[in-house]
């Protein structure tokens, strides 16, 4: 008796202690959920929708109208990185279909997923086949087809693209196609000619300034004037690598001020005084002082592509050399170009190439 008397009185004492424990659970949940989870800026601030790309007038002018109820065709983005190809059709497919529905109707393949001609036959066809609704849980009028976005598509084999051809012509009704990548002419023609062709063009200075000052303002950052526009030069039109300088240069500093100098150290930049000093070493004739600091250049850390990048825009602007001299010396950086990126030894291709420009610059004194 008293062991039944004892069972209801220890069950029921139990589950308020379990409430209170589920309870505080959910407590530690929700304020751990408030709390910001740290993003990189380039997510952060990744247009939401399609008003918000910046500068390319063109393709957000097609979408909108899709937007609005008018069909979409199968769309095929090129450019250079970093500007806004992926972000554009994301940001439109969300406005499209809502977040609710985003994750059924979107099939995004990067080119880190495999994407050879087996996936292309079963993933993109099954996905591709499947009808589509047209209303969403909001009520709004929602388009009777599905999007699937193939990232870097310039990586993709033949193979894959030829297969690719068939679907895209089959699934019509319920299917449109993205294409993204960074040169058009990796794409088969049978491809893009069942594509609306899209070029995005590098971001102008004064559009990256202006958005880098709106990332700069929200996220509290002090930046110079003068860095901004570095940061922009530097980043040679790609929004997605200047956005990412700042954020480094902001954990560098630690709320100071950012400068040029900063933005040179983290873009991994070499400094204007160096590449002249390397020129002038070169004019002198004296090899050993070549030999000097072209170690020092290996020892500091310093790329020698980068080199190769700066030296080829010094070169072609400087007034100082001939024609003649100007064509050697740029033929022979595109050789040392072409050499690193096989995987040569940068000592020696740096050597090779101020050996070049030393005999260009000393031949007529």
């Amino acid at each position: 008796m008293q062991a039944f008397l004892k069972g209801p009185s220890s069950i029921s004492t139990k589950p308020p202690a379990a409430k209170e424990r589920g309870a505080a659970g959910a407590a530690g949940s929700s304020g751990e959920g408030k709390r910001l989870k740290p993003i990189p800026w380039v997510e952060k601030y990744r247009p939401k929708n399609v008003d918000d790309v910046a500068f390319q007038d063109e393709v957000v002018a097609v979408l909108k109208k899709s937007l609005e109820g008018a069909d979409l065709p199968n769309l095929l983005f090129y450019g250079p990185p970093g500007t806004g190809k992926t972000s554009t059709i994301l940001a439109a497919a969300r406005e499209l279909y809502g977040p609710e529905l985003f994750r059924q109707r979107v099939l995004e393949l990067n080119a880190s997923d495999e994407r050879g001609i087996q996936v292309i036959r079963e993933k993109v066809k099954a996905f591709a086949q499947l009808t589509a609704s047209g209303r969403r849980s909001d009520g709004k009028v929602c388009p009777p087809f599905k999007i699937v976005i193939l990232d870097e598509a310039d990586s993709m084999t033949s193979a894959a693209q030829a297969a690719l051809r068939r679907t895209m012509e089959k699934e019509s009704k319920t299917t449109r196609f993205c294409l993204i990548c960074n040169y058009i002419s990796r794409i088969i023609e049978p491809l893009t000619s069942r594509c609306s062709k899209f070029r995005f063009k590098p971001l102008t200075d004064k559009i990256q300034q202006q958005r880098l000052l709106d990332v700069s303002e929200k996220e509290h950052v002090k930046i110079s004037s003068e860095a901004v526009s570095y940061l922009v030069k530097v980043s040679e039109g790609d929004l997605r690598k200047a956005i990412t300088f700042l954020q480094s240069a902001t954990r560098l500093m630690g709320g100071k001020e950012i400068t040029e100098k900063i933005v040179t150290e983290i873009a991994g930049v070499i400094p204007k005084e160096t590449t002249d000093e390397l020129l002038s070493v070169c004019q002198s004739g004296s090899f050993e002082k070549l030999e000097t600091l072209a170690k020092n250049l290996i020892n500091e850390g310093y790329a020698v592509a980068q080199l190769v990048n700066q030296l080829h825009d010094t070169v072609v602007e400087s007034e100082d050399y001939s024609d003649k001299q100007k064509s050697v010396i740029v033929e022979k950086l595109a050789e040392v170009d072409k050499c690193l990126a096989d995987g040569a030894d940068e000592y020696l291709q740096l050597m090779s190439l101020c050996a070049l420009v030393m005999q260009q610059l000393t031949q007529n004194t």
